[in-house]
């Protein structure tokens, strides 16, 4: 889907107001009474891999900081603009209104605030109930990616695979933080979210994630995939629920793809397009436009979001291929700004050298998953920290926003992979 391309690069973040009120606790790091989460927020139950770092300062603060950004992206996103007792994500800045991108973001952000939002889970099942009233055309078991202002799918009605693999894992969490006995039974509901992944959204020769399920054998994209979608620790937390066997040869399949991207293309950057071709012979970055811009083939608007997602799993699973991975981004990014996180922009080519002059939070916030995984970059954490808590919440700019707290719920040591034991 090409609900990424009318991003633009904007001025830098103005204040938002009117933080929602009652709803949020302000210390919300006592233990969960009996009927409350299993692992509230800021809890800290399932530790980093050993020798990841942290932010400097109290952990109390920082998670209160989490806390505080949070209020002012559930006040510019979580909405009830269409009734039926659904609550949606706003994107105000992409193609539509509703994407499936922003529920997979509200699904797996609401999860895992659980804890510090007394109204987490009433507000998560609005979220399921909005997206089990949005099946995708093609298979039922999917998300349609795009719907208007009145809640109304649009343009074919058919998936986009980064909503979808969020909505698989928001479920998961919402399985391990309230059980499956309430209104809904979340694993249920994930395990055949996730057997539709596998059936309509990985090419099955490739094992790679394709753009949708809309790209089916014959059809013109179907040997591209979009590096952000490549996010190995849903796809553990996938094999564990399932016990299929597949996700681990999913998974493996995009371990290799990073590292030989890397290897090949981007030697001393460690960039990933945002689109790789060509997935049943060489893979490559694509040349020009393939889906949404001349700049397919650079670091932009997808591939942004690829230091978090390789961060996380490297943090999470201690794996030596993410480390390696989220490691060569973060010795880039480091030196290519001098230390200063100011002066990462939006968009560079696989060589490193700058495209574009914006900024973006949606740029800079996924570098500081990244340096979580280097002993040595305790400092440029402390600075990207520090730019993360300082740069308020736009609402007019819902996919920065999203990836920057999302990108803080990570760094802050608040991310968890929900895992069978």
């Amino acid at each position: 889907m090409t609900h990424q391309q009318c991003r633009r690069a904007l001025s830098a973040l103005v204040a938002t107001a009117g933080l929602m009120a009652g709803a949020l606790t302000a210390a919300p790091y006592a233990a969960a009474a009996p009927s409350g989460p299993a692992v509230p927020f800021g809890s800290h139950q399932i530790p980093y891999a050993a020798g990841t770092l942290k932010p400097s300062g109290s952990q109390a603060a920082i998670d209160q900081q989490v806390v505080d950004k949070y209020k002012a992206w559930k006040a510019a996103f979580v909405k009830q603009d269409c009734g039926n007792g659904w609550y949606e994500t706003l994107s105000p800045d992409a193609d539509h209104p509703y994407v499936g991108e922003g529920q997979g973001y509200g699904m797996v952000v609401t999860a895992l605030m659980a804890g510090a939002d007394n109204d987490a889970k009433k507000i998560f099942d609005g979220m399921i109930k909005y997206v089990l009233a949005h099946p995708s055309s093609n298979n039922s078991g999917l998300l349609a990616a795009e719907q208007d202002k009145s809640c109304k799918s649009v343009d074919g009605s058919d998936s986009a695979t980064d909503g979808d693999l969020d909505v698989a894992y928001g479920l998961l969490l919402a399985d391990k933080q309230w059980g499956s006995s309430g209104t809904y039974d979340y694993k249920d509901l994930a395990v055949k979210h996730i057997n539709a992944i596998k059936k309509s959204e990985v090419n099955p020769t490739t094992h790679l994630m394709l753009l949708g399920d809309w790209s089916t054998p014959g059809e013109s994209h179907y040997w591209i995939s979009r590096s952000s979608d490549w996010m190995a620790d849903h796809f553990r937390a996938f094999e564990s629920a399932t016990g299929d066997g597949t996700w681990d040869t999913v998974r493996t399949a995009h371990q290799k793809l990073i590292t030989s991207q890397q290897s090949k293309y981007a030697a001393n950057a460690g960039l990933l397009a945002d689109f790789v071709v060509n997935t049943n012979g060489t893979p490559k970055p694509a040349a020009g436009k393939v889906l949404e811009s001349a700049n397919d083939g650079d670091y932009g608007w997808n591939a942004c979001r690829d230091a978090w997602r390789i961060g996380a799993d490297a943090v999470t699973s201690g794996d030596s291929a993410s480390l390696a991975s989220a490691r060569k981004l973060n010795g880039w990014i480091k030196s290519k700004t001098a230390g200063d996180p100011g002066k990462i922009v939006t968009g560079y080519h696989l060589n490193g050298t700058a495209f574009d002059s914006g900024k973006d939070m949606a740029f800079t916030a996924p570098f500081a998953v990244a340096a979580l995984t280097d002993p040595g970059s305790q400092a440029w954490l402390d600075a990207l920290w520090s730019k993360l808590a300082a740069s308020p919440v736009d609402p007019k700019l819902y996919y920065g926003a999203s990836v920057q707290l999302q990108s803080m719920i990570v760094t802050s040591g608040n991310y968890w992979v929900p895992q069978d034991s």
